[in-house]
């Protein structure tokens, strides 16, 4: 590899990561192909620490002894973790009603069929029903309407 390549693929990697910061994501993947049966695979991707299932990018982790000083006293819930949660299928924008104002698809207290639509999710420009995976009662809804969503982060509570 020339040192001009060299350049080249660390410009187009710090171009990769300027998209990133621009348009908010959190992971990038690209395969850039060249003669001679060459390629090279480039992942570029910043932690992301979900507050409420909503996206926050983070600073590096602070030193051990700092983050063990200011360790809170009692385990933080997982919501994931909870029996009944419902998580998301696919990365994505989580709206809670069909339409800008309509009624939402489910509230705090509401039954709920299995099969029951109780939100969408629109992945590239497409709006995908969710489904409750069990009949129950909405205990918790974890995000607001038009919150940027990960896989497998917590939606709701159906219990």
């Amino acid at each position: 590899m020339t040192k001009n390549s060299k350049d080249a693929d660390v410009a187009f990697i710090q171009a990769l990561a300027a998209i990133l910061d621009e348009n908010d994501m959190t992971e990038i993947q690209v395969k850039r192909i060249y003669a001679n049966n060459d390629s090279m695979n480039v992942r570029v991707s910043r932690r992301v620490e979900m507050v409420g299932a909503a996206p926050v990018a983070m600073a590096a982790p602070p030193p051990v002894a700092a983050a063990l000083s200011e360790a809170p006293a009692t385990p933080i819930e997982d919501p994931a973790a909870l029996p009944g949660a419902v998580t998301s299928p696919m990365v994505g924008t989580a709206y809670l009603q069909p339409e800008p104002n309509s009624p939402a698809f489910v509230s705090v207290g509401a039954q709920v069929s299995e099969g029951d639509t109780i939100l969408i999710i629109e992945a590239m420009k497409t709006m995908n029903h969710i489904p409750a995976p069990q009949s129950g009662t909405v205990k918790r809804i974890l995000v607001a309407d038009g919150d940027a969503v990960e896989f497998g982060a917590p939606l709701m509570i159906i219990e």
